[in-house]
């Protein structure tokens, strides 16, 4: 057990004959007993500062683990965000193209049905075309006919035309 200023303050030496000046030794035990004192406190106030450092370093050493598995937790929640954000991605990519086939499919049926329309058209086009020109030619044919000549050529007397009047009164009346 260490000596405390208090042993030292107490301990009593045996006298002899020639010994040391009493005087003399008290004042060094005295001076002994300061440094031992202020020694102890020097001590005691380095324990206390080693424990609040300590505490201040256990204090930071759970701020550091708090962190650590923190910085864990986020990087695992931000790996989740991550892959649901790629089968997101996929699953409106394949959306997408479900869309992009219907649409495709939707324009090539409308595309196949106005060539048929077109292809009708042509037809009906041909035949109306056809009709047309036979109508034409059917008028061209009439022009061209002797009757038109034979009418120019036949003339009205003044006699045949009252006697044509009275006829068509008659028939009115």
């Amino acid at each position: 057990m260490p000596l405390t200023p208090l042993d030292i303050h107490n301990k009593e030496f045996s006298r002899s004959f020639r010994g040391y000046d009493e005087d003399e030794v008290n004042e060094f035990l005295d001076q002994i007993i300061k440094d031992f004192e202020m020694l102890i406190r020097e001590n005691k106030e380095l324990e206390d500062k080693l424990n609040e450092q300590t505490e201040k370093l256990d204090h930071f050493t759970n701020i550091e683990e708090t962190l650590n598995k923190s910085i864990l937790v986020a990087q695992e929640a931000a790996e989740e965000v991550k892959r649901n954000a790629q089968k997101e991605a996929k699953l409106i990519i394949k959306e997408a193209e479900k869309n992009a086939d219907r649409i495709v499919n939707e324009a090539l049926s409308k595309a196949r049905k106005i060539a048929l329309e077109i292809e009708e058209l042509k037809k009906q086009s041909k035949v109306f075309r056809t009709r047309f020109k036979m109508l034409v030619e059917a008028q061209l044919d009439m022009l061209n006919n002797d009757d038109w000549d034979h009418l120019l050529e036949y003339e009205l007397d003044a006699t045949e035309l009252k006697a044509t009047s009275a006829e068509e009164e008659d028939s009115l009346a």
